[in-house]
């Protein structure tokens, strides 16, 4: 073989929680709630991580910290949120940057949960599982007072301690069949 030639690239396995829903998780659904067709059986669409930094108004590296640290957690580049509405209150005015979000789907999306479930949440001080509090529509979203349970972020490097919000957009009609999917899928709720 010649230095110009190149090897055909191995086909990447799916991601560890994907094969999980599709091996396992898809089944114990439909032994759950019933279902005769697999298309039936909710599936999650997207994963939401926003992290809202209200104090960049006084201060704009919190506000670029903040993109840097969801651009090392989730592996996108958020997209800027800009305020609404004006609040003399808190010295805010309409048009200011007061946080980021990115939506992941697909590939990502998985991988995220994935290290979500196994790294991040463990690493949460005393931890006693996840409220079981759903929006009636079958999604979950939950809260996060620290960027820094996840292992990707080096503390020493920590400029700006930030929570953050993530949600689950499922595609279950109920908050049963929203419960039942993220249970199978690992996360760990409260008994």
């Amino acid at each position: 073989m010649t230095t110009t030639e190149t090897q055909p690239e191995a086909p990447k396995a799916p991601p560890r929680m994907l094969q999980r829903y599709r091996e396992k998780v898809i089944d114990a659904l439909k032994n759950d709630f019933g279902y005769t067709n697999p298309m039936v059986v909710p599936k999650l669409q997207k994963i939401v991580v926003n992290m809202g930094v209200g104090k960049a108004v006084e201060n704009k590296k919190i506000l670029e910290s903040a993109i840097k640290d969801m651009t090392t957690i989730t592996g996108q580049k958020p997209m800027t949120r800009k305020a609404r509405v004006s609040v003399s209150g808190f010295r805010l005015r309409q048009g200011y940057a007061v946080g980021t979000a990115v939506t992941l789907r697909g590939t990502r999306m998985w991988e995220f949960l994935d290290r979500l479930i196994s790294l991040a949440i463990p690493r949460i001080r005393d931890f006693r599982g996840l409220p079981t509090k759903f929006d009636g529509q079958g999604n979950y979203s939950m809260g996060l007072s620290e960027q820094s349970v996840f292992p990707e972020i080096q503390l020493d490097k920590v400029e700006f301690v930030q929570g953050m919000d993530i949600t689950f957009v499922t595609t279950a009609s109920t908050d049963k069949e929203g419960l039942a999917l993220l249970t199978h899928l690992g996360m760990p709720f409260r008994k």
